[in-house]
């Protein structure tokens, strides 16, 4: 089947698609687009439950445009989440540099359209292809995306946070890759919390142990909660910190309280809810979401200021879970130096980005030259501060 076999239509929410569609273009079971496994934020309901909750939507600058690739006979093959922004808050890819060079020199930046996983900065698939994708459907799906750039008059197409696959193509098709840098915790087959501790060295194998002490004290215990275990009044206490460090970092908070609830029921099992909890008194907690190989930490609060409480809850536990369950890996999110002295590694993170004015595109070209050397440099400059003995392999 040739790609003039195919058809491209824009949807402006996900309710018009259904779940098992989408889901398998977004996390299909075999094939070569199978990559590494499930990744829960462009599942249907990670997607939907932004829009159902009005995390996303009218009044938000996210404007769901979903690009569908379907055959003559109208089944899927291939998708991406894609949304025209009238700003560039809650994408954790920062270019608000651009955007006023942009608008000083006379130009218009905003709209802009993007594909990613909203308020996620998270790796995964953002082309979106079913297992048995036909050939002609990748190319469908970029010309699709530039159709659509072109017919709501945005500046430029964004991809945040593809794969390294992804980007490596993205970049044939005339994209410019942008490198990040962030920290995650890689297991190379732990066998328990003080198997991990003793590649540390000394110093930091001490610290750590005494900020695990110092986290939780006398009075102070961690309820692990999946599945079935999460209850409404886990989630009202959860919400509570979630809005106390959305305020204190953004001004408003993205997520809706009936987000919690909308993942809360269509994928309790693909969540792991850490908190902190003095007596029936929950006073911190941290939200990750599960895919088949990695923990992905996405949101953190707490009610009350405890030394280490933070790490302990965002780190420490889910280290601690991963080794017990065989994770290969748990990424916290972006930024965040403070992960390196705790075990977490710096990795590259990519974007892509391709612009309608050539002299814009020629611009952020040449900016970018320069600033992936410049994280490049501070990667391998992480690397040499990593806590870790000098081992190879485990013993």
């Amino acid at each position: 089947m040739s790609s003039s076999s195919l058809n491209m239509r824009f949807a402006p929410s996900l309710a018009a698609i259904s779940p098992e569609a989408w889901n398998a273009c977004a996390n299909p079971t075999s094939g070569a687009n199978a990559g590494e496994g499930y990744n829960p934020f462009v599942s249907h309901q990670f997607l939907s439950a932004l829009e159902t909750s009005g995390s996303v939507g009218p009044g938000t600058g996210w404007r769901p445009a979903h690009v569908l690739v379907e055959t003559t006979k109208g089944r899927l093959v291939a998708a991406s989440p894609t949304y025209l922004k009238a700003h560039s808050m809650g994408e954790y890819v920062f270019d608000h540099g651009w955007a006023d060079a942009y608008q000083r020199a006379g130009g218009q930046y905003y709209p802009k359209l993007l594909v990613a996983a909203p308020f996620t900065p998270a790796t995964g698939r953002r082309l979106l292809l079913a297992a048995d994708a036909p050939e002609g459907a990748r190319e469908t799906l970029i010309q699709s995306l530039r159709r659509l750039r072109e017919a709501v008059g945005a500046s430029s197409i964004h991809i945040n946070f593809p794969t390294r696959l992804e980007i490596e193509g993205l970049e044939t098709d005339g994209f410019l890759r942008r490198v990040g840098e962030q920290f995650h915790f890689l297991n190379p087959g732990y066998r328990d919390f003080e198997d991990f501790l003793d590649r540390l060295s000394a110093r930091k194998r001490k610290a750590i142990r005494r900020e695990r002490r110092a986290a939780l004290g006398e009075d102070i215990e961690i309820d692990v909660l999946t599945g079935a275990d999460l209850q409404k009044r886990h989630w009202d206490a959860f919400y509570q910190f979630y809005l106390s460090t959305a305020e204190r970092k953004w001004g408003r908070p993205y997520l809706t309280r009936s987000f919690f609830d909308c993942v809360g029921t269509t994928m309790a099992d693909r969540i792991l809810l850490i908190l902190a909890r003095r007596d029936e008194n929950y006073i911190a907690g941290a939200i990750n979401f599960l895919g088949d190989d990695a923990i992905y930490g996405r949101n953190w609060g707490a009610i009350e200021d405890r030394p280490f409480l933070h790490f302990e809850v965002c780190y420490y536990q889910a280290i601690d879970y991963a080794i017990q369950r065989g994770y290969r890996r748990v990424e916290a999110g972006a930024q965040g130096e403070h992960k390196l002295l705790r075990g977490y590694e710096p990795v590259q993170t990519y974007s892509a980005h391709a612009f309608a004015d050539p002299a814009l595109h020629a611009a952020v070209a040449d900016y970018l030259t320069a600033e992936t050397r410049a994280v490049e440099a501070g990667i391998e400059t992480a690397r040499e501060a990593l806590p870790f003995r000098r081992l190879t392999t485990l013993e």
